[in-house]
């Protein structure tokens, strides 16, 4: 079970909303402006990864090309790493509109230097699952 969620206005969250709302958004520049330069991100519906601000916006408009995803945070959780777990609702769209998954997920994030390292994709804890 992760601790406590963190402070919704602590620095973490804040660049973390940022990231979704970004992303959200289609804003590939802000959201680059974010990370590392050396981010690693899950290539979540093609298996593996891309390095870079760069390959993760090319990764990005190529995922957009074919649905339409949304993701908003609702929770973020430190972990004992240093890494922030964030329990995300997940709303994905083929093109036409039609909804392919409604589900809430786990982001789990490396930050370093007040930007985003790392993320992953992975389960949220069972008692976080429940909706």
């Amino acid at each position: 079970m992760p601790s406590a969620p963190l402070d919704q206005s602590s620095p973490e969250a804040k660049l973390l909303r940022a990231a979704y709302a970004a992303f959200n958004s289609r804003d590939i520049v802000t959201a680059a402006s974010l990370m590392t330069p050396d981010v690693t991100w899950p290539r979540a519906f093609k298996g593996g990864f891309v390095r870079g601000p760069e390959e993760v916006g090319e990764y990005w408009k190529e995922q957009w090309s074919e649905i339409d995803p949304k993701v908003e945070p609702l929770a973020f959780y430190p972990e004992d790493s240093g890494r922030i777990l964030v329990e995300v609702h997940q709303v994905v769209r083929d093109l036409a509109g039609t909804v392919l998954a409604d589900d809430r997920v786990g982001h789990r994030f490396t930050l370093e230097d007040g930007l985003i390292q790392g993320m992953e994709v992975c389960a949220l804890p069972s008692a976080r699952a429940v909706n």
